[in-house]
């Protein structure tokens, strides 16, 4: 054993913590920074930290990878000559450590480095979601802590919400939901304000909406241009044909198109759907067409009545 790690270890004892653990305040002796900045690389992801006790403790493995994160060679640069900054790890971090200030930190961050509010939809909290999801299917993960994720994601959501709103009037109404037994409400949280940037007025009826409740609220909005279902999971797909018959019968005219991770364009075929949309940007090109089509069809119903 080396005279460092006689020194770590004395330290260790002395703190009452492991080995191979310092606290924020010696990170940051450590890399030659105040405290306060080590404090905001914790808060922004960029370097591990568990706060034990009521003080931020830091392994030291994870100062020797910020360490080689920072002193990463330029061939793992950007085009612009600027690296990429892993903003999703960054997000997922926070979403994982329950860290409501480091989460929107993050999401501050990436704005002011560029990103539009669309890129922290795409680029940084979906990609951040889905991998803490993933590491919750392979046992990795608490239920309880992805679902404490979720409730900060959402609440980035509501932060992020009024800045894709458009000014102006409406170019119609849009409807969105997920059938009976789907409970994800998160990626249609985002895709309802992703089709608000669009100029359309949604209506988000969120999670695990009955068939027939879901077509009736589609009778009543005013010009309703279409109604989308999100589906991520497959054993959802026989309710979410019954969604699409159900508005179908209840407002004829008005097209369905279904999108999320079970669904492709041949389930969404089968499913008796007008359309599918593998993301926010095919959904925003299908409300395009089937917009002008609506026209079209007023202006042949104007000229025949004249």
């Amino acid at each position: 054993m080396t005279h460092e790690d006689h020194e770590d270890l004395r330290s260790a004892c002395d703190a009452g913590r492991q080995p191979g653990v310092v606290t924020l305040q010696e990170a940051a002796d450590n890399l030659g920074v105040h405290y306060m900045t080590a404090y905001r690389y914790v808060r922004l992801g960029l370097l591990n930290a568990v706060k034990d006790g009521g003080v931020w403790r830091v392994s030291r493995e994870a100062l020797d990878a910020f360490r080689s994160a920072a002193s990463a060679p330029a061939a793992s640069a950007a085009p612009t000559g600027r690296k990429k900054a892993p903003w999703a790890e960054r997000l997922e971090f926070c979403l994982v450590a329950g860290d409501n200030r480091g989460a929107w930190n993050v999401i501050e961050a990436a704005l002011a480095a560029g990103m539009d509010p669309e890129d922290i939809y795409t680029r940084v909290l979906s990609p951040a979601m889905a991998s803490i999801g993933a590491r919750w299917s392979r046992g990795e993960l608490d239920i309880a802590t992805e679902h404490r994720a979720s409730g900060i994601a959402l609440r980035l959501i509501g932060r992020l919400g009024p800045r894709f709103v458009r000014r102006g009037r409406t170019r119609g109404s849009v409807l969105l939901g997920a059938p009976t037994g789907e409970l994800h409400a998160l990626p249609l949280a985002m895709l309802s304000d992703l089709v608000r940037s669009g100029g359309w007025e949604v209506s988000d009826l969120g999670a695990d909406v009955p068939a027939e409740s879901f077509a009736r609220v589609a009778q009543t909005l005013p010009r309703l241009v279409a109604c989308g279902l999100s589906v991520t999971t497959p054993i959802v797909l026989d309710a979410a044909e019954e969604t699409v018959r159900a508005v179908h019968t209840l407002v004829p005219g008005v097209p369905v198109v279904v999108g999320g991770q079970a669904i492709d364009a041949e389930v969404a075929a089968r499913l008796g759907a007008d359309g599918f949309a593998g993301d926010g940007r095919s959904l925003l090109a299908l409300l395009d067409e089937w917009s002008k089509r609506r026209i079209v069809a007023d202006e042949e119903d104007d000229g025949l009545a004249s």
